[in-house]
């Protein structure tokens, strides 16, 4: 499994936005420049976050972005399988693989159906609020 930086930058995005609210909307430009992400590239993210009810937006003067919930209620896990689509290690895991014809005699499943318990329970356990407490100020890196 491996998170990219579609995922990474997600999340950071959500903390950087849970960090600097202040009520009102927070310009993409301003989240851009301080966690150093391409404007560009982050518009391929935000439609997902704001599709999903992550964030909202609105446009023009004094428009930008805002987190829709508190940051507790977000979990890493959600944000991740939005991003992601799936973080099975295995591709006999993802939800959108045919059930495997080895299933029922293969040694290693109940292997990897526990590491990806493990990575679901991991993930599911940490929160926006809690990426929030750790003290780096306004440069972290995920």
């Amino acid at each position: 499994m491996l998170i990219s930086t579609r995922g990474r930058y997600a999340l950071r995005v959500l903390i950087d936005l849970a960090e600097h609210a202040n009520g009102g909307y927070i310009p993409m430009k301003d989240v851009a420049a301080r966690q150093d992400i391409s404007l560009k590239y982050l518009e391929k993210i935000l439609p997902v976050l704001t599709k999903n009810s992550l964030i909202e937006g609105v446009q023009g003067k004094g428009g930008g972005y805002r987190l829709t919930k508190d940051p507790d209620e977000y979990r890493v896990y959600d944000i991740l399988i939005l991003t992601e689509e799936d973080l099975a290690p295995v591709s006999c895991l993802a939800d959108t693989t045919k059930v495997c014809e080895r299933k029922s005699e293969c040694r290693t499943l109940p292997m990897w159906e526990k590491f990806y318990a493990l990575t679901r329970d991991y993930f599911s356990g940490i929160t926006v609020a809690d990426l929030m407490q750790t003290d780096t100020g306004d440069m972290y890196v995920i």
